[in-house]
């Protein structure tokens, strides 16, 4: 077994405590593993240990990858965008990415609708939330989620799902809950007038450091990198 297999294996049985320890199917829980930094043989390792989501935080880096890893292997991958997105970037990663985790403003917004509709494309978008409100971190205020919600959900070539968050840094995970409950209060809060049809189902939050908190209060994607692939250089 590889390293990055042991890792995986490791992981799995983690989230699977967690979710059950928080009265969860374990299946709800969606793995997505952050390759940025990771050549693509890392990738291919995880490929070898099941894993099929996988995370970019550029798309200048993903630009590359992801073609590569295409040639490289049959197996069909899922590629989401996690990082800070650029209007000017917006068609590549139209193009390169399935799911897009950090839309934060109409602008942007409008970007990606316009080239999702040229491209024939349909990407599946959350909307990144400040949720600390941190003056140095991207992300669409708490305050302001409802009515990009409302913005958003009306274009018809994104498709809406859910809610991500980057909370501070915290050495105790424990220090992070309020964050991670935040984010599933606010995503009750604009489902509470949504017909069932039109409900927004994904939490993308936690990390290496604090996933097994993030799965207590609701997390629907966990985005593990250092536990998967080890420490970046």
């Amino acid at each position: 077994m590889s390293e990055i297999a042991a890792r995986v294996e490791a992981l799995r049985k983690r989230v699977e405590l967690a979710a059950r320890a928080a009265g969860r199917d374990p299946g709800s829980v969606r793995l997505l593993a952050v390759s940025k930094t990771f050549p693509a043989r890392c990738v291919l390792e995880a490929v070898e240990a099941g894993l099929r989501c996988f995370g970019e935080n550029r798309v200048q880096e993903a630009d590359t990858k992801i073609p590569e890893l295409r040639t490289a292997t049959e197996v069909t991958l899922d590629w989401h965008l996690v990082g800070q997105l650029q209007r000017n970037k917006a068609r590549r990663a139209v193009e390169l990415f399935d799911w897009i985790h950090s839309v934060d403003r109409p602008a942007l917004a409008a970007a990606l609708e316009r080239h999702a509709e040229a491209l024939g494309r349909r990407p599946r978008v959350l909307l990144q939330v400040n949720i600390d409100e941190e003056g140095q971190k991207g992300g669409v205020r708490p305050g302001d989620v409802a009515s990009l919600a409302e913005q958003v959900g009306a274009l018809p070539h994104l498709e809406l799902v859910g809610l991500m968050t980057i909370p501070r840094a915290c050495e105790d995970p424990e220090e992070v809950r309020p964050s991670f409950a935040s984010l599933r209060e606010l995503l009750e809060e604009i489902n509470r007038p949504r017909s069932a049809d039109k409900q927004l189902s994904e939490l993308s939050m936690g990390m290496s450091a604090d996933f097994e908190v993030a799965i207590q209060e609701g997390a629907t994607w966990i985005r593990i990198g250092t536990a998967i692939f080890g420490e970046r250089q």
